[in-house]
Order: C-alpha cells, then sequence, then structure tokens
C-alpha cells in the first residue's frame, strides 16, 4: 500500500511546519536549475556553493521537487518518509556560513536522509511500525549530531523494512504498516531489498545526495547493491549505535550509502567519534587518505568461490571483471573459499532473538515511544492487526520475547561461537591462509520480484561473514544483469577499512559501472 505524502508527512509528524512544506513545494515550487544539479557528487555540490552558482535554497529544493515527482508522483517509489521541519533552518544557517566566509564542515552543502529507525529532533523515529507514529525523539542521534557538526543538511527519514526486517519470516523488503512498500527505482516491480530499502532508492533515484542506513545482516549492503549505488558498513564500534533503534547490539551498525565511495568514505568519517554512551566505539581512523586511484596495485585480493554459483549471470558479470582488477596491479587468488561458511547461521539467529529482545526493551523504557516493551508491540500489534499485520505477521516478536537474558548460558555460548566461526576461523583464517588482504565475491542476486503472498526471495550473498564478524565490507557497482544492477563486495579483517577503500575506489575509477534509473 502507498501512501498519498501528504498523508504521510501530516501522519508522521503533526507539525504544521512540515504540512507548510509540503503544501509550498506543491503550489509554488521555486526553479531550479535540474540539469546543472542531477547527480552531484560532494565535491561538485560544495564548488557550485563556494562559486555561487547555486544557492543552498536551489539545492535543497532541487531534491524536494525530485521527490514530489518520482517518489509521490510518477513512478511513486515511496522512500522518503518525512520531511525535516528543520530544513529551512539549516538551508539559511548554512547559508550565512558561507556568505560570513565561516569554517566549513566536511560535508557542507551534503543533502542527507536518514534511516526511519535513527533519532532525529523534529522528526518521528518509528522503524516504520505504526504504533510508533508518535514517537519523537528529544535528541538526535550521536551519529546526526556529528553529520550537523560537519554542516550536513539533514533533509529527512526514508522508509525501511519494519522494524528493519525483524518482525516476520515472511516479511517483503522495503514494507512498513506505517509507509507503506518502497519500489526499486530501475523496475518498481522489483524489491528494493532490506532493511535500508529507503535510503537506497533515495540516493539512486536522486532524491539526496547521501543517506544512513543501519546492517545487522545486509541491511546496508544489500539494498545499495540491489539500487546500484555503493555501501560501507563499517567495523563495529566505528560509528556509534547510540540513537537508533536496535536489533541486537552485537551486530548492528550504521553505515553509509551513496554513488561514489569517495561520498560515502567521507560521511563515514564525518560520523566516526567516541560516545560515552556507546562502550563499543573507539577512536577514529584515517579513511579519505585510502581514495587512491592506483588502490588495487600490489593487492592480493581472494575470489571466495563458495559465496557465488546461485545465478548464473550475476557470475559471468563478476568474471568478466577480474581483468580490470589484474590490468589494475592487483594479485587475483583463486578459490580462498571460506570453509565454514554459514556454520555460524543457527548461533546468530539465537543472538539476534536474544539481544533484539534486550536491546529493544532498554530503547523504547529510556525514550518516550508510546510502547514500552517488545511484550506491549506484540500485544498492540494483535490489537492493530488490520493496520499493522496485513500482509505478514509477527512470529519473530514471539519467538524473540520467548528467548533467553543475556546472562542466560546458550546466548553467552552462541554469541561466542558465531563470533569466532565467522571472525577468527571465517575471514581471518581465510585471509590468512592464503595469505590476501581482503576477500571480494558479487554482493548478492539482481533485484527479485516483490511478493507480498510469499516474501522475499532470497537467493544468496557475501553478506553474513562480516555482518556477524561486526567486519568491514564494502559494496561498489560492477554492472548489470537483464539492466538491474549487480555489485561488487569488498571485506576483509576488522578496522581495514583503509585497505577496502583503496580497492573499492580503484576498481570504481576503472570501470565507472553504476547505472541511473529511468524515471518516469
Amino acid at each position: 500500500m502507498l501512501f498519498n505524502r501528504f498523508y504521510r508527512l501530516t501522519l508522521a509528524t503533526g507539525l504544521l511546519s512540515t504540512i507548510m512544506v509540503a503544501n509550498s513545494l506543491a503550489e509554488q515550487p521555486r526553479k531550479a536549475a535540474a540539469p546543472l544539479l542531477s547527480e552531484l557528487t560532494l565535491a561538485q555540490t560544495q564548488t557550485l556553493l563556494r562559486t555561487q552558482q547555486v544557492s543552498m535554497a536551489q539545492l535543497s529544493d532541487y531534491y524536494l521537487q525530485r521527490i514530489q515527482k518520482f517518489d509521490e508522483n510518477g513512478a511513486q517509489l515511496n522512500s522518503v518518509a518525512t520531511l525535516s521541519n528543520q530544513l529551512d533552518q539549516q538551508v539559511n544557517v548554512l547559508e550565512q556560513k558561507l556568505k560570513s566566509g565561516q569554517p566549513l564542515g566536511s560535508l557542507f552543502g551534503a543533502i542527507v536522509l536518514l534511516k526511519d529507525n535513527i533519532d532525529a529532533t523534529g522528526m518521528p523515529n518509528t522503524a516504520g511500525s505504526w504504533l510508533m507514529r508518535n514517537h519523537v525523539p528529544t535528541e538526535d542521534a550521536y551519529l546526526v549530531k556529528q553529520l550537523k557538526a560537519h554542516d550536513a543538511i539533514i533533509l529527512g527519514k526514508t522508509n525501511l523494512s519494519e522494524w528493519a526486517n525483524f518482525r516476520s519470516n515472511m516479511s517483503s523488503s522495503g514494507w512498513s504498516s506505517l509507509h507503506g512498500q518502497t519500489l526499486n527505482p530501475h523496475d518498481p516491480t522489483r524489491t528494493p531489498c532490506g532493511s535500508s530499502s529507503g535510503s537506497g532508492v533515495a540516493v539512486a533515484a536522486d532524491f539526496t545526495l547521501l543517506a544512513v542506513g543501519t546492517e545487522t545482516d545486509g541491511s546496508v549492503t544489500c539494498p545499495a547493491a540491489v539500487n546500484g549505488i555503493v555501501g560501507i558498513k563499517p567495523t563495529l564500534g566505528l560509528v556509534s549505535r547510540s540513537g537508533i533503534i536496535p536489533v541486537a547490539h552485537s551486530q548492528d551498525t550504521a553505515g553509509t550509502m551513496a554513488r561514489t565511495v569517495t561520498d560515502a568514505t567521507i560521511m563515514l568519517e564525518a560520523m566516526m567519534g567516541v560516545d560515552p554512551k556507546d562502550a563499543s566505539t573507539f577512536e577514529p581512523i584515517a579513511l579519505a587518505t585510502h581514495l587512491k586511484k592506483d588502490g588495487l596495485k600490489g593487492k592480493r585480493i581472494g575470489i571466495v568461490r563458495n559465496l557465488m554459483g546461485y545465478h548464473p549471470q550475476l557470475d559471468e558479470v563478476f568474471d568478466a571483471q577480474l581483468a580490470t582488477l589484474r590490468e589494475a596491479g592487483a594479485i587475483i587468488v583463486e578459490n580462498t573459499n571460506i570453509e565454514n561458511k554459514g556454520s555460524w547461521n543457527d548461533d546468530e539467529f539465537i543472538v539476534l532473538l536474544t539481544e533484539f529482545k534486550a536491546d529493544l526493551n532498554h530503547y523504547l523504557s529510556q525514550s518516550n515511544a508510546p510502547i514500552r516493551s517488545l511484550q506491549e508491540a506484540i500485544e498492540k500489534n494483535i490489537m492493530d492487526k488490520e493496520r499493522t499485520m496485513p500482509i505478514f505477521a509477527q512470529e519473530t516478536f514471539l519467538r524473540a520475547e520467548q528467548s533467553p537474558s543475556l546472562s542466560d548460558k546458550i546466548y553467552t555460548d552462541a554469541l561466542a561461537s558465531a563470533k569466532r566461526k565467522a571472525g577468527k576461523e571465517g575471514i581471518d583464517a581465510t585471509l590468512a591462509k592464503y595469505n590476501v588482504d581482503l576477500l571480494i565475491a558479487p554482493t548478492t542476486a539482481p533485484a527479485w520480484k516483490i511478493d507480498h503472498i510469499d516474501g522475499d526471495h532470497f537467493l544468496g550473498s557475501a553478506i553474513g561473514a562480516a555482518a556477524v564478524a561486526g567486519y568491514p565490507h564494502i559494496t561498489v557497482p560492477m554492472g548489470d544483469v537483464s539492466g538491474m544492477p549487480v555489485n561488487i563486495s569488498f571485506f576483509g579483517a576488522a578496522k581495514s577499512e583503509g585497505i577496502l577503500i583503496e580497492a573499492a575506489y580503484g576498481f570504481e575509477q576503472i570501470t565507472k559501472a553504476r547505472i541511473t534509473p529511468r524515471l518516469h
């Protein structure tokens, strides 16, 4: 179900100023030079602003008009859930800084959308749930504070798979009871993947320059891949998780989504920081210095063949790009398989169920949310089932509510086992055995058809090991299968973002393989 934009924005915020933004956009849109502003990079944006070829107001209006034309109307992609009622204020502040010559942050002029599970003042944080529609946080998440400190402009929030795809095993990626179904801009009958579906679509469709997603297991990298953009899932702890509606603290992290490796890297660098509210955070590491055109030269790169084979045409595109890697100076090592692939799956599910209950209960109890616990969410979903569960149920919620405590041996053993198998015995062992710097494989299959009867049709991916281990993973466009984008994954050891960025950037600069959706 798709919602009328006016209805969605009014319902989501209840704020008159947001209604005025939507109305003024529809009735009196200001003119923007669309050809000039189409698919900008961060560097291009900042040059246009510094040289006064475009104002910040014109820039923001460009994205607002794109959203109106193709997200609400036209293709009706339904990726943007809420517009910030603080947009005009942010624009005015930045324009004054530009005029006065004040120092500017690394993200000045960057229009950013946030996944709708990240706290941001003036906008609801809902996880896509109808039950959370009136939850407006009183404080920004740490990463949002960081973005604003670097002069990014927060445009609004994006739709997601409800509760980050952790309510039912029959869910449809990109669907939420509050915002409806998000569609893939390359083919609206196909999935945007989840759960950062709206973020991936919005970047691909040029509704924003940058977007923030979150990942527990594939929720940044899958939507980045099937929408044909860059996604970076960092090492666990590089970005704070405070102020984010959780799934599981052992795997949760925010990540960056952009049309280029450069822009995704610069935003990630801005989001880093040691947060007293998140004990897992560590000192920032240099990232932008690794944006080297010859980043592939001398890299020993292992091909993980046992993460392939589920889609022949996908493998053909991947294999065709190996010559590119070799020509750029990379040393390709074949069949560097992760021998214990998937051995962590059962342990991971125990961990996710247990941590979801504990972490969600903590978040809800510490916030001003209208529900206070997972059990209350279950009960209210039943009460409002026609509204909240019209196409799939909440069996994952029910299993999580019955999970053990964080002190239970079943959980602690599963956590230790999952981390060991995916990390030390998985990625780390593979890197050491074949003496390689990083691993590559196709990210995932082309987008499947949206199916509200049988749910998602997931064929396979290179996502799981890095997600469970808490290691970095970068996905970059590598081509297409029958017009649908497909990506290549670069992943490796903990805190190896620098190595991965060098390889991913080098590959991107040679191939320029991203395809632009043709919206109608």
